[in-house]
C-alpha cells in the first residue's frame, strides 16, 4: 500500500510508522486520518509486526489538526470533522487493540490532535526540545484523538483539567515530571533510542504484550473481582501459548528466551 502522507517501514518485526507532512507541521487533515487508519489496520493484522514506532518528520512532531484545510471548508466542516475523526479514532483504537506495543517518539511540539496520539502510546519517549500543548480551547475547539480518556488516567483530573482550558504548555521535563513520558533524550538521541526499546520490544512475547495492554485497559472499569478474573484468564491463556512454553524453559535452563511472538 503506497501511502501519500506518511511513511511505513516493516523490518525484523517492527514497523516504523512516520507522519511525513513535514512542511505542514504534520497536522491532519482528511487524508492524513485515513492513511492512519489505514496503516494501523495493517499493523493489527500482519503477524510479522510485533511491535510499532510512531514519529514526526521534521522539526515538529505533530501540530494537531490541519486548521487550514479545516477553514477551506466552510459550513461543511462539522461532517467533514465527523469523518475525520472516525478515520483517526478508529486508527488510535487498533493501535490500543493490538498485541504489538506502540512506542512514540515525540521529536518535536506535540499539540492538539498531536498531544493527543503522543499521549496515548504505551510506552512514549520525547525529544529534550519537544513541548507538549492541548490547544483546542485556543481555537474554540474541543479535545479529539483520545485525549480526554487516557489524559486524566496519566495526569488526574486536576492536571487535565487545567492543561484542556489554559492551554498551558509543558516543556518535555515537565512531561517527564506528571508522568506523560517515559523518558527525555538528547535530540540527536531520541531516534535511535526509541528505535532500539521498539526493537526489543519486537523481540518479545508478542501476545503477552497484549494481554498486558487488555489488562490495563479494563483495570479502571473492572471491580476487583472481575479484574482479578481477567488475570486468571489471561495467565491461564499464556501458559500455554508457545511463547509461556518457550519463557518458562528458559528461565528453568537460565538461558534468554527466543520468543516467536505466538
Amino acid at each position: 500500500m503506497d501511502f501519500q502522507n506518511l511513511e511505513l517501514k516493516i523490518e525484523d518485526g517492527l514497523a516504523t510508522v512516520t507522519l511525513a507532512r513535514p512542511d505542514a507541521a504534520n497536522a491532519i487533515d482528511l487524508a492524513l486520518g485515513r492513511e492512519l487508519m489505514q496503516v494501523a489496520i495493517r499493523c493489527d493484522d500482519d503477524p510479522a509486526v510485533r511491535a510499532v514506532l510512531l514519529t514526526g518528520s521534521g522539526k515538529m512532531f505533530c501540530a494537531g489538526g490541519d486548521l487550514k484545510s479545516f477553514a477551506a471548508e466552510g459550513d461543511r466542516l462539522p461532517s467533514l470533522l465527523k469523518e475525520l475523526t472516525t478515520h483517526l479514532h478508529a486508527a488510535t483504537s487498533r493501535f490500543a487493540r493490538m498485541d504489538a506495543p506502540l512506542v512514540v517518539a515525540v521529536n518535536g511540539t506535540a499539540a492538539g490532535a498531536g498531544f493527543s496520539i503522543a499521549i496515548s502510546g504505551d510506552l512514549v519517549l520525547a525529544a529534550e526540545s519537544a513541548k507538549f500543548a492541548m490547544a483546542y480551547t485556543a481555537a474554540g475547539l474541543s479535545p479529539d484523538g483520545s485525549s480526554s480518556y487516557f489524559l486524566p488516567r496519566l495526569v488526574g483530573m486536576r492536571r487535565a483539567q487545567e492543561l484542556m482550558l489554559t492551554n498551558r504548555r509543558l516543556s518535555a521535563a515537565e512531561a517527564l515530571d506528571w508522568g506523560l513520558v517515559n523518558q527525555v533524550v538528547p535530540d540527536a538521541e531520541l531516534a535511535t533510542t526509541a528505535t532500539a526499546l521498539a526493537k526489543q520490544l519486537a523481540e518479545g512475547p508478542t501476545r503477552s504484550f497484549g494481554m498486558v495492554k487488555k489488562l490495563l485497559a479494563t483495570s479502571f472499569q473492572e471491580s476487583l473481582e472481575t479484574q482479578m478474573e481477567f488475570e486468571s484468564r489471561g495467565i491461564s491463556a499464556m501458559s500455554g501459548s508457545p511463547d509461556g512454553k518457550e519463557g518458562i524453559e528458559a528461565f528453568l535452563a537460565k538461558r534468554p528466551a527466543k520468543f516467536s511472538g505466538r
